[in-house]
């Protein structure tokens, strides 16, 4: 994995979740740098991207890190704002599947990318400046969690064929509903 590893051997869980952050900003800016001038399907191969890596990384968290960092936080602040992470996510979800739905035609789709992009910007911004730092000093051992996260990061990312996926097959599948509807009433 790339740079999940810190010099001990083992996985820092604070790490790899901030290595998540960056992959999925340099996704957004690909998609910034190629939205207008992309074919349909290369945009709608780069949303995949950053809605299966939103995905997988929401689920280590749900399941994994934030479970933990509740048990780490419990007498200390920091339990406003891993609810209000839970919300987040639950928003992030519902914006991924209007994308992955949404065919690349739609005269709103740049705009759905651009407002998961500036939603998960906000995101990071919380849990890097005010949930992390409240983690590390904590008594969560981040070694154990890291190597958790990494193996079900692994798990999730491992073949499965995951929600975007399906999106990506919703909007074929939507193409040639559309493609089929034309043809029967052109006979």
């Amino acid at each position: 994995m790339f740079g999940l590893t810190n010099d001990s051997g083992g996985t820092n869980a604070i790490e790899l979740l901030k290595n998540d952050h960056r992959m999925v900003e340099d996704l957004f800016k690909q998609y910034e740098d190629i939205k207008e001038g992309a074919e349909d399907e290369a945009k709608e191969e780069l949303v995949a991207q950053i809605c299966d890596a939103l995905t997988v990384h929401a689920q280590i968290e749900e399941a994994i890190f934030y479970p933990a960092a509740r048990q780490a936080l419990q007498q200390e602040e920091g339990q406003d704002l891993l609810d209000e992470a839970a919300v987040e996510h639950q928003t992030l979800k519902d914006i991924i599947g209007r994308l992955e739905m949404a065919p690349t035609s739609d005269p709103l789709y740049d705009a759905g990318v651009k407002v998961l992009s500036e939603y998960v910007k906000h995101h990071v911004r919380e849990e890097e400046n005010e949930l992390f730092p409240k983690v590390r000093s904590s008594d969560m051992d981040l070694q154990a969690i890291g190597e958790q996260l990494a193996e079900m990061k692994k798990r999730l990312e491992g073949g499965q064929s995951r929600t975007s996926r399906n999106g990506s097959r919703g909007r074929q599948a939507q193409r040639e509903r559309e493609s089929g509807d034309e043809r029967r009433s052109s006979h």
